[in-house]
């Protein structure tokens, strides 16, 4: 199901598409223009940099919510999974900070037209932590205008928030009076009393926690344990991701999808862009 934009808007897109930086040499050409979808809360792509198109992909689907692996290497904050996959160019701001500033500017201050809304930007650290987010806070502070913000104590919820997780530093973090990056909890800092101005996400593996795979009903005990998590993280701000669900096309995925809806999760995590828009499409009419 998709959303038409405004015709401004998709002009904005279409240029954008064509200047947004190929993740790998095989990636197909842009199309001329991109239509986005509607805004789907719950929706999060996973690894969203392996798409033929990085955010735009995304963004005709309806997700609010992206996630780019990133290393820094001889001063660049190059996007893939792994190292010997990294291609100089293919940065995180030429995939996502770029776009995502043209595109806010060009409409309305927001990343959908009409949308009060502020798209997430995972960022997933891989290579070592304290200078990789040094790095990252520096290209952040360069695209203020569209970002959320740390000062003092208050937040500034902008177009993009930013939100650290791999190697994340949580000491420097907690120590800034200033940033632009906010920090991915884990299900142990659940009761560790962090603020959501500093911890407004907690993310954890699927497997460690639970052990139903979505074939035949949930047991009663961990549908119990779940919506006792949610329950408790939203009671102090803060939002839920699990990775490693199932993602493979089938009944398990689906049925896993539906307990993670009817808990409140807040970013159910794929890689199948298409499924998951038409899944929320229809849990949302």
């Amino acid at each position: 199901m998709f959303v038409k934009s405004t015709i401004a808007a998709l002009a904005v897109l279409a240029s954008l598409a064509g200047t947004a930086a190929a993740p790998a040499p095989t990636e197909a050409p842009k199309p001329a223009s991109v239509v986005l979808g509607q805004p789907l809360a719950a929706a999060h792509a996973h690894n969203d940099y392996e798409h033929d198109r990085p955010l735009f992909d995304a963004l005709e689907h309806g997700f609010t919510s992206v996630e780019a692996d990133v290393w820094l290497v001889d001063g660049e904050l190059l996007v893939a999974h792994d190292l010997k996959d990294a291609q100089p160019g293919v940065t995180l701001e030429s995939l996502y900070l770029d776009p995502l500033d043209e595109l806010v500017r060009n409409q309305g201050h927001s990343v959908y037209p009409h949308w009060d809304g502020s798209l997430q930007l995972l960022i997933d650290i891989k290579s070592e932590g304290e200078a990789t987010y040094a790095a990252i806070e520096q290209e952040l502070a360069e695209h203020r205008d569209i970002m959320s913000r740390y000062t003092n104590g208050t937040t500034k919820t902008g177009p993009v928030t930013a939100v650290i997780s791999g190697n994340r530093p949580l000491a420097t973090m907690q120590a800034q009076e200033k940033r632009f990056g906010f920090y991915d909890g884990r299900s142990a800092n659940l009761t560790s009393g962090m603020p959501a101005g500093l911890m407004p996400l907690i993310s954890d593996n699927w497997t460690k926690l639970f052990t139903w795979q979505g074939v035949g009903p949930m047991p009663e005990a961990e549908r119990t344990k779940l919506q006792a998590y949610v329950t408790d993280a939203h009671a102090k701000g803060y939002r839920v991701r699990f990775w490693a669900t199932p993602d493979q096309p089938g009944a398990a995925r689906e049925a896993v999808w539906n307990e993670l809806f009817d808990a409140g999760v807040d970013h159910i995590n794929t890689d199948d862009l298409e499924a998951l828009e038409q899944f929320l499409a229809a849990r949302t009419l």
